[in-house]
């Protein structure tokens, strides 16, 4: 029987090298071996099973409570706010592009005239809103 690495080793190498590992990861990204939008429109029907199959055995529900509330707070605040802001500032062009049609449908819809607070028939208007949105997100 080989020798098995007590995990503990494993772990600390992994942690200690992979940081190291920048410069390939970027090299990766910037000179994939397959074109990765090629790759994942090729793999689609394989997407689409592996969701049925885990919405079947209810992966997802199974997963969430394994990692359970705390780890992700845990998660999400020793990581996630650096990240959050790093990624807002970088994903600046994309969010402008990607809003600037709702942002369009939003200004160029004519709402019905507002009544008195909880008049029933303001909700006139969240539909009118929300049938304009609907209107850019399908088509």
């Amino acid at each position: 029987m080989a020798e098995i690495k007590d995990i503990g080793a494993i772990q600390e190498k992994w942690s200690r090298v992979t940081p190291q590992r920048t410069e390939d990861y970027k090299l990766g990204v910037r000179s994939p071996r397959r074109d990765w939008e090629k790759g994942a429109i090729a793999a689609k029907d394989n997407h689409k099973q592996a969701m049925v199959q885990a919405a079947a055995s209810d992966s997802f529900s199974k997963g969430v409570a394994k990692a359970g509330t705390g780890r992700w707070q845990s998660r999400a605040l020793s990581k996630g706010p650096a990240r959050f802001a790093e990624g807002v500032m970088v994903g600046a062009a994309d969010y402008g592009a990607g809003f600037a049609p709702y942002q369009q449908a939003i200004s160029a819809t004519t709402l019905p005239p507002r009544f008195p607070r909880r008049d029933p028939r303001n909700i006139m208007r969240v539909t009118a809103i929300a049938t304009a949105l609907g209107k850019v997100k399908t088509g």
